[in-house]
């Protein structure tokens, strides 16, 4: 038996001279040796501090919205109170905007411009952006510098030469021309866009597509659309902001009162000595409901389609 026993005793004595966890060594008082925190791991401090820098930064991003929100609530003049809840809350401006302005006609207008430019800059900047990813012809590399330089130019130094292309085609004062001017903003980006996420996509893919009968036409809608799905989104997206919120080009070249959109229309609350606060911030309300809207529609795909074409390999 005491043979036995004996290695035991020595093992343990072993193991602690050597301070192994959970044995006191000699010196060691009883403690435990000290934790070692991995790489990624963080202090509760630290981890205080970032969550609290976040609850920082979104009540800095809702602020606005909320009391953009609230001023509308206050009725007419409520703006003159900002900090006050005294008579409460009301919708008497939306009842107005709503009722008694041509904010109806002006959405309607605003929508339907903003549709046809983000029907027309998806396809063109699908189609230009596929073409330069997967083809090489004479002035490949002139037309990628072309849609890169056109948006190094403010929008004060296109006006005058589209209105006077507009002017020359009598497309001034109508949708038709307001959509292509649109599309002559958004196009150039959202196609070097859709050509760093094409690149992405297998060659392969396009090659098994003509072996099995498809034209080039054909591959492009049927087999590499469905898969730049992302990408489209953020076009989509980026061409409705675009045209839904945009005021220099509306202004310069609509001039007819039932053509109007909404960022002209909404200048008839401002007048010489006085804006209309309550009516703005009620229209302002209204008219961020649509590109809410569309913002969930698209925001699964939006990380996909912004970060496509960012690394390759």
């Amino acid at each position: 038996m005491s043979t036995v026993t004996e290695p035991r005793k020595n093992a343990q004595a072993t193991r602690a001279a050597a301070g192994t966890p959970g044995t006191a060594g000699p010196g060691s008082g009883g403690t435990r040796p000290r934790r070692v925190r991995g790489r990624h791991e963080r202090s509760p401090l630290a981890s205080a501090g970032l969550h609290g820098a976040l609850i920082a930064a979104s009540l800095v991003a809702v602020f606005p919205i909320v009391y953009m929100v609230f001023i509308s609530l206050r009725g007419r003049d409520g703006w003159t109170r900002p900090t006050s809840a005294e008579g409460g809350l009301e919708i008497s401006n939306y009842a107005y905007v709503l009722s008694e302005t041509e904010f109806p006609r002006w959405f309607a207008n605003s929508l339907l411009v903003a549709a046809g430019t983000t029907l027309i800059g998806v396809f063109v900047a699908a189609s230009t952006g596929y073409a330069i990813s997967r083809m090489r012809f004479p002035g490949h590399k002139s037309l990628m510098w072309v849609l890169l330089v056109t948006q190094m130019f403010p929008v004060a130094v296109l006006i005058v030469a589209l209105y006077n292309i507009l002017g020359g085609m009598g497309l001034l004062d109508s949708y038709i021309g307001l959509i292509l001017t649109y599309c002559s903003v958004s196009v150039p980006f959202c196609a070097w866009m859709m050509k760093g996420y094409f690149d992405t996509i297998p060659h392969e893919i396009d090659e098994a597509g003509r072996v099995d009968g498809l034209t080039p036409f054909g591959t492009f809608f049927r087999l590499i659309l469905p898969l730049a799905k992302p990408g489209l989104a953020v076009t989509a997206f980026y061409s409705f902001i675009t045209a839904w919120g945009e005021v220099a080009f509306a202004r310069a070249f609509l001039s007819t009162d039932s053509m109007l959109t909404l960022s002209v229309g909404l200048q008839s609350f401002i007048g010489q000595h006085k804006a209309e606060w309550g009516y703005l911030t009620a229209s302002a309300v209204i008219i961020s409901i649509p590109a809410g809207l569309v913002f969930l529609l698209v925001q699964r795909n939006l990380v996909a389609g912004l970060t496509a074409g960012g690394t390759k390999g």
